[in-house]
């Protein structure tokens, strides 16, 4: 009699663990995705401080481009100029706001003859954040002045629009 309460009692136990492993797995299911997540998010150019070394005064532009690759900008304005830019952002959880925490920006200058005259290292401290994401350039008047004023002297030349 002994043995039969001890069988019947068995499933009971044993539907009960189910029941806990099954409650301990959908509640930690969900932390899954945080398993490895170290927080950091680079941005950029990612490149390594010995091949900035590398490029040296008279060195020519298809030389550069072989050592650091392609630029993230390029600028024509006042001389020739590649810019490599890298961000390095950091949030302690996946889904809290990210800050930017390292950022850089690598600029090459070129002569007339495409060789390298100078490089500069510019950090956060010489400049403000770049922002990677709107992907817009702020200008000094917003777009509804600039289509308001153009409205405005297309409705007092012509006398078609209320404005």
């Amino acid at each position: 009699m002994a043995c039969a309460s001890l069988v019947a009692s068995r499933p009971s136990r044993l539907a009960a663990l189910g029941v806990r492993l099954a409650a301990a797995t959908l509640l930690a299911a969900p932390l899954a995705g945080c398993l490895g997540y170290d927080g950091v998010i680079n941005r950029g150019a990612v490149f390594e401080e010995r091949k900035v070394a590398q490029v040296k005064p008279g060195m020519p532009a298809p030389q550069v481009l072989g050592i650091l690759g392609t630029p993230s900008t390029t600028s024509t304005v006042g001389g020739e100029a590649w810019y490599y830019v890298s961000q390095r952002l950091e949030r302690p959880l996946a889904f809290m706001p990210e800050s930017v925490a390292d950022q850089h920006v690598v600029a090459v200058y070129f002569d007339k003859g495409k060789k390298v005259q100078r490089m500069a290292d510019y950090g956060m401290a010489d400049g403000k954040v770049l922002d990677f994401q709107t992907r817009a350039t702020p200008s000094a008047g917003s777009e509804t002045n600039l289509i308001r004023s153009m409205l405005s002297v297309t409705s007092s030349v012509g006398g078609l629009l209320p404005f």
